[in-house]
């Protein structure tokens, strides 16, 4: 059986052991077992790793994490040298449904992705739910969006090298936050990047999106949860309307970043990720859209030996250096949408 199939049986078996789970209340235990996970995470010699602060509008100090890849060079004659090495900055907003998830999970994939993408990273930890309810994490991801372009965080950023990513949940702040700063006007991304994002309003079963029936039972992600986190994550019925929230619903999604958004064959998440690259083209915007075969909801956070993994980074390079993508390849992704 190829590796990526396995994934997809070992997903049908861990689900049905957690059939009957309720995510509003083991989401503690999961947060236990993420911290547990993340303290076994070795930091890479090849990647400086800092932390910092940004400070939010209401005063808190918002912990961010900088992974910057680096060049070492030995010679015998002139020594150990280590300088900065990257290509621009991509500003990383986590997933783990608004609720769990943190930049100390993400660690070690971060890592990796300054690494593979050859950019500095900057990773955000924003106020999770239940304890801090919509819309402050997006209000976090803004504000430290806004001083990184400003110049307020890290002293050598150009804002026309600036990559918004996001997955999952992250994906919903990444596209949400750069709805926000095109109607705030203080400043607006090139590029972003979302990663199986939650971008709709519905989940229910009645839902207009078949992949949230055919996909929300057996891939780790259940529709359930989805609804439990977006219960937990909202302050009131009524943020269901926002677009702040939901981008799919707005009603306008002109200038917006130049986008790729990429889906997995078997995550609930899967339509209205692709939907959303289709209206953001529809309105105007340049967009790619890939959806990666025999794709769970979470395959990211895999060991980057796993073919899925490889080659969303292959995508992913291609759509920021404008490399040429190899030959379309089947069973690996469909290319669904280009317009660059």
């Amino acid at each position: 059986m190829p590796l990526n199939k396995a994934i997809v049986a070992a997903a049908k078996a861990i689900t049905r052991l957690k059939a009957g789970n309720n995510i509003q209340e083991s989401y503690k235990q999961q947060r236990i077992a993420e911290d547990a996970t993340s303290k076994l995470t070795v930091v890479d010699p090849r990647c400086r790793v800092d932390n910092i602060t940004a400070t939010s509008k209401d005063g808190y100090d918002i912990p961010l994490r900088v992974f910057t890849p680096l060049d070492i060079d030995f010679s015998l004659r002139n020594g150990l040298h280590v300088n900065d090495d990257f290509r621009g900055t991509i500003l990383f907003f986590h997933g783990g449904g608004w609720a769990n998830g943190d930049v100390d999970f993400y660690t070690d994939s971060c890592m990796r992705t300054a690494l593979k993408l050859e950019r500095r990273l900057l990773a955000v930890d924003y106020r999770r739910s239940p304890e801090y309810k919509f819309p402050t994490a997006l209000e976090d991801c803004y504000e430290v969006a806004r001083q990184l372009f400003a110049g307020e965080l890290l002293y050598d950023v150009d804002p026309e090298h600036i990559v918004i990513f996001g997955d999952s949940a992250g994906g919903n702040l990444a596209a949400a936050m750069s709805l926000l700063a095109r109607d705030r006007g203080e400043f607006l991304p090139r590029a972003q990047m979302l990663l199986y994002p939650l971008v709709y309003d519905d989940h229910s079963e009645t839902t207009i999106f078949n992949s949230v029936r055919e996909n929300g039972e057996e891939y780790l992600l259940t529709r359930e949860e989805i609804v439990g986190y977006i219960n937990m994550y909202l302050s009131k019925p009524e943020d269901l309307e926002s677009p702040y929230f939901a981008p799919l619903i707005a009603d306008d999604l002109s200038n917006q970043p130049r986008t790729l958004v990429i889906s997995a064959e078997f995550c609930p998440l899967r339509d209205e990720g692709e939907v959303y690259a289709e209206r953001l083209h529809e309105d105007g915007n340049a967009v790619e859209c890939f959806r990666m075969i025999d794709g769970i909801h979470g395959y990211f956070l895999y060991p980057a030996a796993i073919s899925l993994v490889r080659d969303t980074y292959t995508i992913m390079k291609h759509f920021l250096d404008g490399d040429e993508l190899p030959a379309e390849r089947r069973p690996a992704w469909i290319k669904l949408i280009d317009t660059n």
